[in-house]
């Protein structure tokens, strides 16, 4: 009895003390990789029939225009962009993604997109998963 009073006693100690030690910090960066589900515009800068760029996309987002998501308003890495406190991330392709905004992430999505090189080619201009994250860093592929 006495032993696992004991034992009930540690574990509570451990539990106080690791809700009282230092919060985590917030997350750094938010990389996002995927298809048409995440992809927030990628596919605006492309010559490629996947589009999302006009009505009726976009008319529930917060500035009831298209933005190139595949949905009618916030897609899930703009919720957990929310929920983390974090801007939502920019298509890696978007002029505006440099110097501190590359610092808060990138969505490297993109309709069509799959790692097999044979996925989405009947969208023209669509890069494989591996061309695709080379060609902002500049990597040979």
């Amino acid at each position: 009895m006495e032993n696992s009073f004991t034992l009930v006693t540690i574990f509570g100690l451990l539990f106080t003390l690791g809700n009282v030690g230092p919060q985590a910090e917030a997350a750094r960066a938010f990389f996002v990789f995927g298809d048409s589900l995440v992809d927030n515009g990628n596919n605006n800068f492309l010559a490629t029939t996947a589009r999302a760029d006009a009505y009726p996309y976009g008319i529930d987002y917060p500035t009831h225009r298209a933005t190139g998501r595949f949905s009618n308003g916030l897609n899930i890495p703009d919720l957990i962009s929310e929920q983390i406190g974090s801007e939502p991330t920019l298509p890696y392709l978007s002029p505006e993604l440099n110097g501190q905004r590359l610092l808060i992430g990138a969505n490297f999505a993109s309709a069509g997109i799959g790692i097999l090189n044979d996925t989405g080619v009947q969208f023209v201009s669509l890069f494989s998963f591996y061309k695709k994250t080379g060609y902002r860093c500049g990597w040979s592929t």
